[in-house]
C-alpha cells in the first residue's frame, strides 16, 4: 500500500514546478504536463483541486495559467496531500474513537498514535521551498557529471 498516491506525487511535482517560477508570472496547465510528465487532462483535474482549495491562482487569457497563491515557504507537504488524496493516517483507528472496541487497552495504540504525530509533524514541516532546494541540488549534481 502505498502512502503517498500517484495523482499526490503528481500534484507534487506540479506545485514543485510553480515554486520554481513563482514570482516570474503564470505556467500553463501544458507546460505544466510537459515538464512534469504528467497527462494533461489529469493535470488540469489536479489544477483545478488545488486553485479550489486555494494553493494556486489561475489566470485567463492568452498569457493565462497557474500560479502559486502564496511564498512555497507558506505551502507545506501536508495542504498538498489532504487536498488530493485527504489526510494520511497510520490506521484507521486513529481517525475516529469509537473504529475499534478494543482501542482503550491496544497494545499498539500508544506506538501507532506516536507515528502519526511524527508524520503530522513531518508532513506539516516541509514545504515547497524544501522540495525546491533538492531539486536544484539534484539537478546541479547531474551536470556535473
Amino acid at each position: 500500500m502505498d502512502m503517498i498516491r500517484r495523482n499526490t506525487d503528481y500534484a507534487l511535482r506540479l506545485m514543485i514546478n510553480l515554486a520554481g517560477n513563482y514570482g516570474k508570472g503564470t505556467v500553463s496547465s501544458r507546460q505544466l504536463a510537459e515538464k512534469e510528465e504528467v497527462s494533461y487532462q489529469l493535470t488540469c483535474k489536479l489544477m483545478q483541486k488545488l486553485n479550489a482549495a486555494g494553493l494556486v491562482k489561475s489566470q485567463m487569457g492568452p498569457k493565462g495559467g497557474f500560479f502559486l497563491s502564496k511564498d512555497p515557504s507558506e505551502i507545506n507537504f501536508a495542504a498538498i496531500v489532504e487536498v488530493i488524496q485527504g489526510p494520511i493516517t497510520v490506521n484507521s483507528c486513529l481517525l475516529n474513537i469509537n473504529a475499534c472496541s478494543r482501542q482503550s487497552n491496544c497494545p499498539i495504540n500508544e506506538e501507532l498514535i506516536k507515528l502519526q504525530r511524527h508524520l503530522e509533524s513531518y508532513f506539516n514541516d516541509v514545504t515547497l521551498d524544501k522540495f525546491l532546494k533538492h531539486r536544484k541540488s539534484n539537478t546541479e549534481i547531474k551536470k556535473k557529471k
